[in-house]
């Protein structure tokens, strides 16, 4: 067994996971997205993302692709909450769309990873 892609897969599918989490839910009610999925999705992203900065091969380069696109969208998802929420006091539903909206174009980038996660792994010899 492959300690590294070991490691590198439960990330992977693990930020996928809490992305699904954080974005599922109705669009227009912020109580049902908490913020602490949100920071964890952020964090576990980052760390697949170093995971992935290593590999030099070409799937590598589209993996780490990947990642850094969910990263700037979660990242920015979170900006935008913070800055609205501590400007205004509260989220109305077009924020909370937005905010919404940028974790789903992550989580497409997080499956779009994982499929090509599992791409590489059923390609790659013994």
């Amino acid at each position: 067994m492959n300690f590294d892609k070991l490691i590198s897969g439960f990330f992977i599918i693990l930020a996928m996971t809490l992305n699904f989490g954080f974005f599922y839910g109705d669009l227009s009610n912020i109580d049902l997205h908490s913020k602490y999925e949100l920071f964890a999705a952020i964090v576990v992203n980052l760390i697949a993302t170093t995971l992935k900065i290593g590999d030099k091969t070409q799937i590598g380069s589209v993996l780490l692709a990947t990642s850094l696109v969910a990263d700037i969208q979660l990242i920015a998802a979170a900006t935008v909450w913070t800055i609205i929420y501590y400007t205004s006091g509260a989220l109305d539903v077009h924020t909370t769309s937005i905010v919404i909206s940028l974790s789903g174009g992550a989580l497409l980038a997080n499956i779009t990873s994982v499929i090509l996660y599992i791409g590489e792994t059923i390609k790659s010899k013994r």
